[in-house]
């Protein structure tokens, strides 16, 4: 008698794993042109990403991504991939963008020479 195994189904294997929400833009009243700078956003962290994007890299800066990992999870006990380290990165640097523009230090490493 042949044995037959059981498989998971299509949508087993691709279901949502969070559910994404997108904010509503804040209203800007004058009392928000004074207020403080805005929180850094969160990134999405380990959830499933629905978007990719390809960087390369040298030998060098994956050798330091890789340091950096191996510090946080040794010296902080922080176990985190290169994918979150990345988009946590990314996330302050964009969020350093959005407050200070043409002072941001994104603005003045792309502007060297």
């Amino acid at each position: 008698m042949p044995r037959r195994v059981s498989m998971p189904t299509a949508d087993d294997l691709f279901r949502p794993t969070a559910v994404h929400a997108v904010p509503d833009a804040p209203e800007v009243t004058e009392d928000a042109r004074e207020a403080p700078e805005p929180a850094v956003p969160k990134p999405s962290g380990r959830i499933r990403h629905d978007e990719k994007m390809t960087v390369y890299v040298t030998s060098d800066e994956l050798l330091h991504i890789e340091q950096a990992r191996l510090t946080l999870r040794s010296a902080h006990g922080l176990a985190v991939d290169r994918g979150r380290l990345v988009r946590e990165a990314v996330a302050l640097v964009l969020a350093d963008f959005d407050a200070q523009g043409d002072d941001s230090g994104l603005v003045r490493r792309l502007t060297e020479v």
